[in-house]
């Protein structure tokens, strides 16, 4: 499989606008800069596919990637603050349409910055995914950041944070060094092939 002949698809800033559902689905979840575009460049090879950016809240679409195999589906952050009314009402009918369309969603692989334990947010999309029944990975951003004794002590407490979800895959991942990339692509090609 050539992960780098991923091409960005479109940009639907509504749920109307939304592509043909034609390829199995892959959605990328989390709060606004925990790394979604940063995994999608990570697993493509390719460094501005997804554009990032240090700001927060500035995917306010759910942009799609195309491969011949999968569709990328990177879905706006949860979570930020300094959005307006209006914005996070249209985000949450955008997220929700997304989700509610009956698309061939393969997982969700739902980011969690590891450096710090999953927020409020964080847990309501769990649970969501959890009652819709929606198989999801957690990939735990930003490891790289960590020393040996933070990153000992965060992977012990995330087995108290995330104690509810029996069977959960945690998989650690740095954009920097590419840890757990191969790991995802691995997950991802055994669910294409099912």
């Amino acid at each position: 499989m050539r992960w780098e002949d991923a091409a960005f698809e479109l940009s639907a800033g509504v749920s109307a606008q939304l592509p043909m559902d034609d390829l199995p689905e892959i959605a990328f979840s989390g709060r606004s800069n925990v790394g979604k575009s940063s995994l999608i460049n990570r697993l493509t090879g390719r460094r501005s596919l997804a554009r990032t950016s240090a700001t927060p809240g500035k995917t306010a679409t759910i942009n799609f990637y195309r491969l011949p195999f999968i569709r990328l589906v990177d879905l706006p952050g949860y979570g930020y603050a300094k959005v307006s009314a209006t914005e996070k009402k249209r985000w949450k009918e955008l997220i929700e349409g997304y989700f509610d369309a009956d698309r061939d969603m393969r997982l969700v692989l739902q980011l969690i910055d590891m450096r710090h334990p999953p927020s409020r947010d964080d847990y309501q999309m769990l649970d969501y995914m959890v009652q819709c029944g929606i198989p999801f990975v957690v990939v735990l951003t930003k490891a790289d950041k960590l020393n040996k004794t933070e990153r000992a002590a965060r992977l012990a407490a995330l087995q108290t944070e995330l104690g509810d979800l029996e069977g959960v895959t945690a998989i650690p991942f740095s954009a920097v060094t590419g840890e757990g990339a191969e790991e995802i692509r691995s997950i991802l090609l055994d669910l294409i092939q099912e």
